[in-house]
């Protein structure tokens, strides 16, 4: 099993979020991670940062980097394979801090959640 997939388990579960949105400091959607195929690692990874710091801070961004692991280094030696990993970068050189919207899932069979 890889790092990054043993650092996945220790993160809080996400099924019940159906995506998060990032926002700069102007309000600008600069991305969007939803909670599919390809994306969950990510989503995991972004929603603890945003539920322990409050936002993508570089405080936030270096402990992305840290859960990322074999990841992080894959998108150092190959910008743009690995999107939310390269915004984790960004956030670490430029000292801006991205806000995070969470959109959560609803069951419509389940009383109290019916939209």
């Amino acid at each position: 099993m890889s790092v990054f997939a043993t650092n996945l388990k220790s993160l809080p579960k996400v099924s019940h979020v159906e995506s998060l949105t990032l926002t700069d400091s102007e309000g600008n959607e600069v991305g969007v991670i939803e909670n599919k195929p390809g994306q969950t690692g990510s989503l995991a990874v972004y929603n603890h940062l945003a539920q322990t710091w409050g936002a993508i801070t570089a405080e936030a961004a270096a402990k992305g980097l840290d859960i990322y692991a074999e990841h992080t280094e894959d998108a150092r030696a190959h910008p743009g394979k690995h999107p939310n990993i390269d915004r984790l970068f960004e956030v670490l050189k430029s000292g801006k801090s991205l806000r995070v919207k969470h959109a959560y899932a609803t069951d419509p069979g389940i009383e109290g959640l019916k939209p």
